[in-house]
């Protein structure tokens, strides 16, 4: 096996535990992005527009929080992979239904979606608490913005 060109300023089992938190983060975000986009090429109804530009914005969200996940791991030395064959074998995000949606089925698929990762990601912030602050840091402020889209999302339907 070769040497790991990029060495870590953490213990090999805490860069271990946390190279799995990252990849699991980096699939599910990678997934909410195909997501988003899915839904915006797909979306019908009265209210198209606003949520299709809601959408870019939830995609550009998920691809940024990705890009950094990514980047966080590789600082790791722990290689980041966002292949489709991954993503679509380990995303624990929700499926969106295929077809035209109409806006109101969009509205609550996306919610569903981002009330389902944040769940995900509040788990992984407590598993990062010991191994990482740094790693932690990063999610905490990803959940922030996770969760600032998912209150617009469900004020779309209050």
């Amino acid at each position: 096996m070769a040497k790991n060109p990029i060495t870590s300023p953490l213990a090999d089992a805490d860069r271990d535990a946390v190279g799995k938190i990252l990849q699991a983060t980096l699939v599910d975000l990678v997934d909410l992005s195909l997501i988003g986009k899915q839904a915006h090429w797909n979306v019908i109804g009265k209210n198209f527009r606003s949520v299709h530009l809601q959408l870019d914005e939830l995609v550009v969200l998920a691809r940024n929080a990705a890009d950094q996940v990514a980047e966080r791991a590789a600082a790791l030395g722990v290689t980041p992979n966002g292949t489709a064959k991954t993503i679509a074998a380990s995303s624990g995000v929700p499926e969106i239904a295929s077809g035209w949606l109409k806006e109101d089925q969009v509205v609550e698929s996306i919610t569903t979606s981002l009330a389902s990762l944040i769940s995900r990601m509040r788990t992984r912030i407590d598993e990062t608490d010991k191994p990482d602050l740094v790693t932690q840091d990063l999610l905490i402020g990803i959940t922030q913005e996770l969760e600032q889209a998912h209150w617009m999302w469900q004020a779309q339907s209050a």
